[in-house]
């Protein structure tokens, strides 16, 4: 991906800025920009609050996100796993999980943090695509608070394609972008992702084979899409 944008920032700077920036900031406090709202994190209030985010996000959505499955036959799949806050909680819940994270040195921390988790499998990649990742069919894929960072909408839709690329049939990608259109991102930035509109997502799903069947938060800073893959039959429609 080396697709010039309209500031003359290429795709390949601008994953280059992002693994840089984010190495930079998991030296400074890891855990602090994973969850910003504590600079003081320990083991245990970090690794809980991840709990309670899959508590709140996952437990009460498994009919969509299970879909009848145990979840320890699950195979899922985390985009933007950080340093394994939520990482840690996925792998006592189901049965094999796959993440991935642009920042070496999150990846570092995350290792650590599931060293006792063997059924969970830490990979860095290239921050646009999912090339790293065993050629598996994943049941579940999932991202929250990683897109909003991203501020190039060519990187997320290859993210979205690329999972769409492992995800069984029908299975659901669940996850967050930025919604508010006044959030100010430019080409070189790192912090502050792109926006979508509802109509940006819906049309984003159609061109990467999902269907965009709920979306909340339209508008918002956290703008949250249910995508689930086309079944053959549906893409035929």
């Amino acid at each position: 991906m080396s697709k010039k944008l309209s500031s003359e920032v290429t795709i390949g700077q601008q994953l280059e800025n992002m693994r840089k920036d984010w190495d930079a900031r998991a030296r400074e406090n890891a855990r602090h920009y994973v969850d910003t709202s504590r600079t003081d994190w320990t083991d245990e209030t970090f690794f809980a609050s991840g709990e309670q985010q899959i508590a709140e996000d996952i437990l009460t959505d498994t009919v969509n996100i299970c879909q009848g499955k145990d979840p320890k036959q699950m195979r899922i799949l985390e985009i933007g796993c950080g340093a394994g806050r939520l990482t840690r909680a996925f792998a006592k819940l189901f049965g094999e999980v796959h993440a991935v994270d642009i920042s070496g040195e999150m990846v570092a921390s995350a290792q650590k943090a599931l060293a006792a988790f063997p059924n969970a499998h830490v990979y860095q990649n290239n921050g646009c695509d999912l090339s790293v990742i065993p050629n598996l069919e994943f049941d579940f894929a999932y991202s929250a608070i990683v897109f909003q960072h991203i501020p190039s909408r060519e990187i997320i839709e290859n993210y979205v394609r690329e999972v769409n690329r492992l995800l069984r049939p029908a299975a659901l990608f669940k996850f967050w972008v930025m919604g508010d259109p006044r959030a100010k991102s430019s080409p070189d930035e790192t912090w502050v992702g792109v926006a979508f509109s509802d109509a940006d997502a819906v049309a984003m799903a159609d061109r990467c084979g999902f269907e965009a069947r709920y979306r909340h938060g339209a508008g918002e800073q956290y703008f949250i899409l249910w995508f689930f893959k086309k079944t053959e039959a549906l893409a035929a429609r």
